[in-house]
């Protein structure tokens, strides 16, 4: 037993090493100077340690504006995940618990949307979009993909493992349908709500050729899509970038750890039934 346990934790470190060290040397490496960072061999550790990268990434008159692709990140993603939680968790719903002709072919139809390749539908999307007049938009950020399969199949999941005596309680004391969704089934469902809100937040924040296809201004871009202009044609400001790469790393980190408990709980809960 001693030994299967030493050889457990010797594979989680293992993989914890593949996953943190990309991260700490990006961390360092945004603390470098430039004549630091092009060194060969390589150093681990900033010598000296500098806030060139920081001071370039963020320095006033920057034709890349740092700050503006942040905040359009951030709004673009939070609004993005609550459209997402809004479309998903009713479409769940009457999945789950409404009785209605055709409903499991609906279901069939909506989760087989997930074998199609994301790819594919770049060119579709565009043109809609376009005709539609969203190019160059915030909109065509939050609402294209505000429709998520993976949401629906997720919540349904999770719905179907509630108990229905609760529901059923809720009606006999004279709760219509509505009523019974808002204030029975999404208070007991948030660790599945906040388990989807962190994943389309993420999914939405890290996208990256998307907003390449449908953004045009420097000011409406996105975090990723801004980041990619901090690379030159020939040189690459190695401290400039992955300063760049740490900024855009923090809400994640900083909302994975928030959301964390409700993550586990979400996911371990949802594949009880179904």
């Amino acid at each position: 037993m001693t030994i299967r346990r030493i050889a457990l934790y010797a594979t989680l470190l293992a993989f914890t090493a593949v996953f943190v060290i990309p991260l700490v040397w990006m961390v360092l490496t945004s603390f470098k100077t430039y004549p630091a960072a092009q060194q060969s061999p390589p150093t681990w550790l900033p010598d000296p340690a500098s806030t060139y990268g920081y001071g370039r990434l963020f320095e006033a008159g920057s034709q890349n504006p740092v700050l503006r692709w942040f905040a359009n990140s951030m709004l673009a993603a939070t609004l993005h995940a609550v459209l997402v939680l809004a479309t998903a968790s009713t479409a769940a719903y009457a999945l789950a618990r409404m009785r209605f002709r055709g409903r499991g072919a609906v279901f069939g139809l909506i989760v087989a949307t997930l074998f199609v390749p994301p790819a594919t539908l770049i060119i579709p999307s565009f043109l809609i979009v376009d005709t539609i007049g969203w190019l160059d938009t915030l909109t065509v950020l939050v609402v294209p993909t505000a429709a998520s399969a993976f949401g629906v199949f997720f919540l349904r999941q999770f719905f179907l493992s509630l108990p229905r005596e609760l529901e059923e309680a809720a009606i006999l004391d004279g709760a219509n349908q509505w009523q019974v969704f808002v204030k029975v089934v999404l208070p007991l469902s948030r660790p599945a709500l906040a388990t989807l809100l962190v994943l389309s937040f993420l999914t939405n924040w890290n996208d990256f050729l998307w907003p390449v296809f449908t953004l045009f201004s420097a000011d409406h871009l996105t975090l990723p899509a801004g980041l990619g202009l901090l690379q030159g044609a020939y040189v690459t400001d190695y401290p400039v970038v992955m300063a760049g790469a740490v900024l855009a790393s923090v809400p994640a980190l900083v909302l994975f750890v928030l959301a964390q408990r409700y993550v586990i709980e979400g996911v371990s809960r949802s594949g009880l039934k179904g």
